[in-house]
């Protein structure tokens, strides 16, 4: 769910009393222990965390003019969500963060885990632990989300340009053609065959003629 709010402080007063305090709580942690570099920011409709183009010019792939994103807090419909691309990127963080929290679950300080690609959900603060989040957020410096990103984009477009070959198409063979042929030659023979019997008939009328005539 995409709001249309410009700043941080404009979306999180559009938020209910109860979401807004607990994305406020998310929010804390992560500055607290966000790496040196990145900013803080609107992106694509949520409280964003981003790579600024003065440390990485290229942007993100998908939207050039956008900077390259790393972490997104939103208030959904139905839940609130973390967004980590480190998380989907490099599958060991994905593994850590699956153990750390087990971890927290077994010690009654979060619910099991509610995880996608690269999101986590939760419908109260209580749910999360927020230390886990901290630890995952500082496991994350610039540079590594940096390489972490050009690497997928690499195998991404490998894999993209394999499937292009695969997929294109045999050059169409000769051979329907040779039978199409072949039955419109049978077809004038048949026709050569009733001429022939045409020609036998009027030579038996020829013969009858005689005959009458003796």
């Amino acid at each position: 769910m995409q709001s249309k709010a410009t700043t941080v402080a404009q979306y999180l007063k559009e938020l209910p009393a109860d979401r807004r305090a607990a994305i406020e709580q998310v929010r804390a942690v992560v500055l607290k222990n966000l790496p040196k570099g990145y900013e803080e920011g609107m992106q694509y409709g949520m409280i964003g965390y981003f790579v600024p183009h003065s440390l990485y010019p290229a942007g993100y792939h998908c939207d050039p003019k956008q900077p390259l994103p790393f972490m997104s807090i939103a208030s959904q419909k139905n839940h609130m969500a973390i967004y980590m691309c480190s998380i989907y990127m490099e599958p060991d963080s994905a593994i850590w963060l699956q153990q750390q929290w087990a971890k927290e679950v077994e010690k009654g300080n979060a619910k099991r885990l509610d995880m996608g690609k690269s999101c986590i959900r939760f419908k109260k603060i209580e749910d999360i632990p927020l230390n886990v989040i901290g630890a995952a957020v500082k496991r994350a410096p610039v540079k590594q989300v940096i390489a972490s990103y050009e690497n997928n984009l690499a195998m991404y477009g490998s894999k993209r340009a394999s499937k292009k070959k695969t997929s294109k198409k045999a050059p169409a063979t000769r051979k329907t053609n040779t039978k199409k042929v072949a039955k419109k030659t049978v077809t004038k023979k048949s026709t050569t065959r009733k001429v022939t019997k045409k020609t036998t008939t009027k030579k038996s009328t020829t013969k009858r003629a005689t005959t009458k005539k003796r």
